[in-house]
C-alpha cells in the first residue's frame, strides 16, 4: 500500500454514505493501483527472467534473443503507452471530464483505426528489413549470432502490433480511472514465456529454444490484448473504428502525437545506441546490460510510472482560471515528487550497496553464475546515478502533456540523448584503459552516463515548468531525511551481508575478479540471502524515516499499527 493510500479516510461519512474520494485521493489511489498492477506483472517478469537465465545464462543465444526482442519493441514504445499517454489521454480524459462521452468514443475509435493502419504497415516493413535492423542495433555480433537474431526478429515483429493495441486499451482504462487491469495484464505475456521455457527447455538446443520462446511472446501478446478488450468495450458507449483525421478533437490528438513520437523515437534511439555500444564489447556485456535494465528500471516503472500514469488524467481534468489550474498542477506535482522520492531514494541505495544480492536472488541459477551476478551489479551501480532523476522527470513530462505541451519534453529528450551518446561512447572506448579495468566494465559507463544525462533533463524540465506555473520540487529538508533513512538502512543491510559472508564464506568469482574483494556475496543461495538482507533494510528505512518525521512513513506506520490493534 502506498503512503498516499494509507492517508485516505476510513469508514463512512457522517451521513452514513461512503466519503467520495477527493481529487488528491484519486491520484494516490490511482498510483497505488498502477503500482500494484506493475508489481504483480513484474513479479512474473522476474520469474520469467530467472527461468530464462537458468536455461540461457549469458550465452550467444541469450544475447540474440535479447537483441531481437528490443528491435520490434521499438515500434511498441514508439506508438505505445508513452505516446498515447501524452497525446491521447489528455484529450480523451478532458472530454470525459466535461461530460461528452460520445465525442470521447469517436476519438477512441479514430485513434484505434489510425494505430492499426500505421502499425500494420510498419510491422510488414520490419519483417522485410530485419537484416538491416539487426546490423544497426547489434553490429558487433558474430555471423551466427546475427543470423539467429534475424530469424527471431521476423517471428517477434507481429507481437508488437498487438502490444500497441494493449497500450490503446491502457489509455481508455486509465482515463476511466481503471488502473489495475492494464498494468497487470503483462502477467499473461510473461506466463506464456515461462510455460514455453519449462516445457521445451530441457529438450531443445538453445537456438531452437530461442525460436520457441519468440513464438510464445507472440501468443502472450495476443492474450494480453484479449484480456483487456471486454472491459474496454464495456466502457465505450459505441466502438466505431475509423480513419477520421478531420475532427477537431482527433486533430488535437494528432498534433500532440507527432512531437511525442519523435521524442519517444529519440529516447528509443538512445537505448539502441547503448545496446550497440554493448555489442561492440561482447555478447556477454550485451546480455548483462539487458538483465541489468530489468532490475534498475523496476523503480522507474513501479514508482515513476505509477505516479505519473495516475496523475496525468487528473492533471488533464484540471479546470478554472489560469491561476487555479497552475495551483492544482503545483499541488499534484509536489505531492507526486514526494511519493516518488520516498520509494526511489531507498531503491537507489539498496541497488548500489546490495545490488548483487538483489540480482542474484532473481537471476543466479543454472547457467547464470556468481561472476555474472557480479558484473550485473557493476552495471546496476552505474544506473543508480540517475534513478531519481528518471522517475521524477516522468512526472514533469506528464505535467507538460496535461498542458498539451508535447514539444518541451521533446527538446530536452533530444539534448539528453545527444549527451548520453557522446559520453557512453567515451566510456566504452576509453574509460577501461584509463582505469586499468577489464573491457567488459566499460558497460558500466553506459549506465552511468545515462544517469548523468537524466539529471540534466530533469533540471531543465523542472526549471522550465517552474517558469510557467510557479516553483515546484522536492524540499531539501525532505530529501535530506529520506537520504539519511536510506543510508542508515543500507548500513543494516550491509552488516547482515558481512555476517553471512563470515558465516558461510564468499561466493567464488571465476570471470569477474576485479573488485571481488569489496562486499563479496555470501556463498549461499542468493534467494535465501535476499530476505535476510532486505527485511532489516526495509524495517530500518521505514522506522528511521518515521522517527525523522516523514509523513509518508508515519502514515504507513500508523496504518500498520491500527491493523495490528484491530486483530
Amino acid at each position: 500500500m502506498s503512503p498516499a493510500e494509507a492517508q485516505q479516510p476510513e469508514g463512512p461519512a457522517p451521513s452514513g454514505k461512503p466519503s467520495p474520494p477527493t481529487r488528491k485521493d484519486r491520484g494516490g489511489r490511482g498510483a497505488f493501483l498502477v503500482a500494484a498492477g506493475i508489481l504483480f506483472s513484474r513479479l512474473f517478469g522476474f520469474i520469467r527472467a530467472r527461468v530464462f537465465a537458468h536455461y540461457f545464462g549469458n550465452s550467444v543465444a541469450a544475447a540474440a534473443f535479447q537483441a531481437a526482442l528490443r528491435i520490434p519493441n521499438f515500434l511498441q514504445n514508439l506508438f505505445g503507452e508513452g505516446v498515447l499517454s501524452a497525446s491521447f489521454i489528455p484529450v480523451y480524459a478532458k472530454l470525459l471530464g466535461r461530460g461528452d462521452p460520445d465525442e470521447a468514443d469517436r476519438v477512441a475509435g479514430a485513434v484505434f483505426g489510425l494505430l492499426s493502419l500505421v502499425t500494420g504497415l510498419l510491422v510488414l516493413a520490419g519483417i522485410f528489413c530485419a537484416p538491416l535492423l539487426v546490423d544497426v542495433i547489434a553490429g558487433g555480433f558474430s555471423e551466427s549470432s546475427r543470423a539467429l537474431t534475424i530469424q527471431l526478429v521476423r517471428i517477434l515483429f507481429p507481437a508488437t502490433g498487438l502490444l500497441v493495441y494493449s497500450a490503446w486499451c491502457l489509455g481508455i482504462l486509465n482515463s476511466h480511472r481503471r488502473f489495475f487491469l492494464s498494468y497487470a495484464a503483462p502477467v499473461i505475456w510473461n506466463t506464456a514465456q515461462i510455460v514455453a521455457l519449462i516445457v521445451f527447455g530441457r529438450r531443445a538446443d538453445l537456438d531452437h529454444l530461442a525460436k520457441v520462446l519468440a513464438w510464445a511472446v507472440v501468443v502472450g501478446s495476443a492474450l494480453q490484448f484479449g484480456v483487456q478488450v471486454p472491459r474496454v468495450l464495456s466502457l465505450l458507449g459505441r466502438f466505431r473504428p475509423s480513419l477520421d483525421v478531420f475532427r477537431p478533437t482527433v486533430r488535437t490528438v494528432l498534433r500532440g502525437f507527432g512531437p511525442v513520437v519523435v521524442g519517444r523515437g529519440v529516447v528509443q534511439l538512445s537505448a539502441y545506441v547503448d545496446t550497440f555500444y554493448a555489442s561492440l564489447i561482447s555478447e556477454r556485456a550485451f546480455s548483462t546490460l539487458a538483465y541489468a535494465q530489468l532490475l534498475y528500471l523496476l523503480p522507474v516503472s513501479l514508482f515513476g510510472m505509477s505516479v505519473s500514469a495516475a496523475e496525468l488524467p487528473e492533471m488533464s481534468r484540471a479546470g478554472g482560471s489560469a491561476e487555479e489550474v497552475a495551483a492544482k498542477l503545483r499541488e499534484r506535482v509536489d505531492g507526486g515528487l514526494r511519493r516518488i522520492a520516498f520509494f526511489v531514494i531507498p531503491s537507489v541505495t539498496a541497488l548500489f550497496f546490495l545490488g548483487d544480492v538483489a540480482g542474484g536472488a532473481i537471476l543466479q541459477t543454472g547457467h547464470f553464475r556468481p561472476d555474472d551476478t557480479r558484473l550485473l551489479w557493476y552495471l546496476i551501480m552505474g544506473a543508480t546515478v540517475g534513478l531519481l532523476a528518471s522517475t521524477s522527470g516522468r512526472l514533469y513530462s506528464s505535467a507538460f502533456y496535461a498542458l498539451h505541451d508535447t514539444k518541451t519534453p521533446l527538446y530536452f529528450s533530444i539534448l539528453r540523448v545527444t549527451l548520453t551518446a557522446a559520453l557512453a561512447y567515451w566510456s566504452v572506448t576509453q574509460l577501461p584503459g584509463l582505469l586499468g579495468v577489464p573491457r567488459e566494465l566499460g558497460a558500466v559507463g553506459i549506465t552511468g552516463t545515462t544517469g548523468l544525462a537524466a539529471w540534466v533533463e530533469y533540471e531543465l524540465l523542472r526549471h522550465t515548468f517552474g517558469k510557467r506555473i510557479g516553483r515546484t520540487g522536492l524540499p531539501a529538508g525532505t530529501a535530506t531525511r529520506l537520504w539519511v533513512g536510506a543510508l542508515i538502512a543500507s548500513g543494516f543491510g550491509i552488516a547482515v551481508k558481512v555476517l553471512l559472508v563470515r558465516r558461510f564464506g564468499a561466493a567464488p568469482l571465476a570471470l569477474v575478479a576485479w573488485g571481488g574483494h569489496l562486499l563479496p556475496a555470501p556463498a549461499m543461495r542468493a534467494w535465501i540471502a535476499a530476505p535476510l538482507v532486505f527485511v532489516p533494510f526495509g524495517v530500518a528505512y521505514f522506522g528511521v524515516t518515521a522517527l525523522l518525521g516523514v509523513p509518508e512513513a508515519q502514515a504507513l506506520l500508523k496504518r500498520v499499527l491500527r491493523r495490528r490493534a484491530g486483530r
